[in-house]
């Protein structure tokens, strides 16, 4: 049976055409995957199929069927009807996805009291189920913990719940993992493949090509909103006849290295990594086709014995903050919220022109610590430096002049942005505010400037954030951090909104800011590729403590701790893909 259906899909937005004649089908049981650059028309397509389209949308399609039904000419209150009960939706930027000030219980509950006869207990018991199976604590069902208190991740893995706890029989997931740390995405995905054995079909956006090629049986490849290249995964990716197709499979084999390979410093990280930074070399050259996307990493990551090269022990103070030209320095910093800690005794130094990697798993702190470095969040204990002068604690009065040196890039962009201003006019603010103030005049050829280094269309400029697709929203938000000339860029998740493409010129924007102006970094980050590629020193988190950090060589090459170890497995298990189970031939 197929469980959807969609030919001759247009739909128009304010007047231009986003999405063009396309046709794609997914069957029960299998699982395919939507993949493009940014701004392609996946999550267009994907939404106009299930009766989503951004309001001022024109939608055209010869056929849309959905679990059998023809749904072309349902009102409202009928799609309302199959959403939840035969169909579920993960949506990008969970946080605007999930009422933050409602119980995640009720949110994950909604399918069923909407759409089942279960009693209260029944569905209290379903949920819980479905909290666990994404590995979230089972009380989120009861106790009444609002979704604007989880993390990142935290949020995804809610929204996956509420999306699969109806059992429906098609589930359209856009970016999935995007906010998980590898450990928690295999996980997500071997929930998903459970809906898929019971005769679920997915539909899976993304724009990870390593988990394409582990857990998709098809791919669809999306360039310009017209589909230009689909079969099975295998062969689309050992020969994609689509140059769209090719500069995917090339970024992805070359772009953000893998996490046992080539860290910064090893001089291997630049190999086969393209030139271009920005405009109309974005798709970049170099790298192989195929399998093989996130690992050359050896299979057993084991915990390095006595005779590996030293990394500084939790506790005690990393080298950089002994140095000279330290920029940034946290010393001692703790956050708990309701009497639940979520950073714990942190102490790190950062010099001029390096980057800290800070990975670890969904809900580690990582996200908390961040927004302390920014002066977001205060922390119960313990202090933050800029040029050795006080910023954290420090009454906002005082530190707003000194902002624009400290920007930030966040996760959730969309939630950054006024949905009253313009691309234009968010980037404007961000030029005229701190040291730029004295560049007004030349605002107009700046912000073409600034759209055009992240590779953004200057045409872009009117439009609202808020019609921009998830990664140009990611791009858009890396442009207004870097508009200040800040000295300390906080990134939080920076490039997993991005296709491979983009993601990899991204990174090479920020390697080329970091040498040619000495800024320094923080890249908080799931993914160990882009961690390994841009970090000088790796923070390892774990239960809001560092448990281990040091060059980021050494942390990836020689785990200290079982933790790090445990992170670069789970990266090869979710490039490996599902599992055969125990004693299948």
């Amino acid at each position: 049976m197929t469980v959807l259906d969609v030919q001759g899909l247009t739909v128009t937005i304010g007047g231009a055409v986003v999405v063009q004649d396309v046709a794609l089908h997914v069957d029960a049981g299998e699982c395919v995957a939507l993949v493009g650059a940014s701004g392609s028309g996946k999550t267009v397509t994907a939404r106009a199929a299930l009766g989503l389209s951004a309001p001022g949308s024109s939608v055209r399609v010869d056929r849309l069927t959905v679990a059998g039904l023809d749904v072309r000419a349902f009102s409202d209150r009928r799609w309302r009807s199959v959403r939840g009960s035969r169909v579920g939706y993960v949506g990008q930027e969970a946080l605007g996805a999930l009422d933050p000030l409602r119980p995640v219980g009720r949110e994950v509950a909604d399918a069923l009291r909407l759409h089942t006869d279960m009693t209260a207990a029944q569905r209290v018991g379903a949920v819980r189920d479905a909290l666990a199976a994404v590995g979230l604590d089972p009380a989120l069902a009861t106790d009444g913990r609002l979704a604007g208190s989880l993390s990142g991740g935290m949020r995804q893995r809610a929204l996956i719940a509420a999306a699969t706890v109806g059992s429906p029989e098609l589930v359209v997931a856009d970016e999935p993992t995007t906010a998980l740390d590898a450990g928690v995405a295999v996980t997500v995905m071997e929930q998903l493949r459970a809906a898929q054995s019971r005769g679920a079909g997915l539909l899976v956006i993304t724009h990870d090509l390593g988990l394409v090629a582990g857990w998709a049986d098809r791919v669809v490849v999306v360039h310009e909103g017209r589909v230009v290249e689909q079969g099975p995964v295998a062969s689309v990716f050992a020969a994609p006849q689509h140059e769209a197709t090719r500069a995917l499979v090339r970024a992805a084999g070359a772009g953000a290295g893998a996490p046992g390979a080539g860290a910064r410093g090893t001089g291997a990280e630049s190999a086969g990594a393209p030139e271009a930074t920005h405009g109309a070399r974005f798709a970049g050259g170099g790298g192989t086709h195929g399998a093989g996307f996130v690992g050359q990493t050896p299979a057993d990551h084991r915990v390095r014995g006595s005779d590996a090269a030293p990394s500084a022990q939790p506790g005690t103070e990393p080298p950089a903050s002994r140095g000279a030209g330290v920029v940034l320095a946290a010393r001692g910093l703790a956050r708990a919220f309701d009497g639940v800690p979520a950073v714990r005794d942190v102490s790190f130094g950062l010099e001029r022109g390096r980057v800290l990697g800070v990975i670890g798993a969904s809900g580690s702190g990582k996200t908390t610590l961040a927004r302390m470095l920014l002066g977001l969040e205060l922390p119960d204990a313990g202090t933050v430096t800029l040029d050795s002068s006080p910023w954290v604690p420090l009454d906002e009065r005082t530190r707003r002049p000194l902002r624009h040196r400290v920007s930030a890039v966040v996760q959730d962009p969309g939630a950054t942005f006024d949905e009253r201003w313009s691309v234009e006019r968010v980037l404007a603010d961000a030029f005229t505010f701190g040291a730029e103030r004295s560049a007004r005049g030349a605002l107009g050829a700046r912000i073409d400037a600034a759209l055009d280094q992240v590779g953004l269309d200057p045409a872009l400029r009117r439009r609202s954030p808020l019609t921009l697709s998830g990664g140009q929203r990611q791009r858009l938000a890396i442009a207004r951090a870097l508009a200040t000339s800040p000295d300390v860029i906080v990134l939080d998740e920076p490039v997993t909104a991005l296709d491979t493409t983009v993601q990899d010129a991204v990174l090479t924007l920020l390697e080329g800011l970091r040498d040619s102006t000495g800024v320094a970094m923080v890249f908080v980050s799931h993914d160990l590729r882009a961690v390994r590629r841009m970090a000088d020193d790796v923070l390892v988190v774990h239960e809001g403590r560092v448990v281990e950090h040091g060059p980021a060589a050494t942390v990836f090459d020689r785990p200290a701790h079982a933790v790090t170890a445990r992170l670069l497995r789970a990266a090869e298990r979710l490039a490996a893909g599902p599992q055969p189970a125990a004693g299948a031939a």
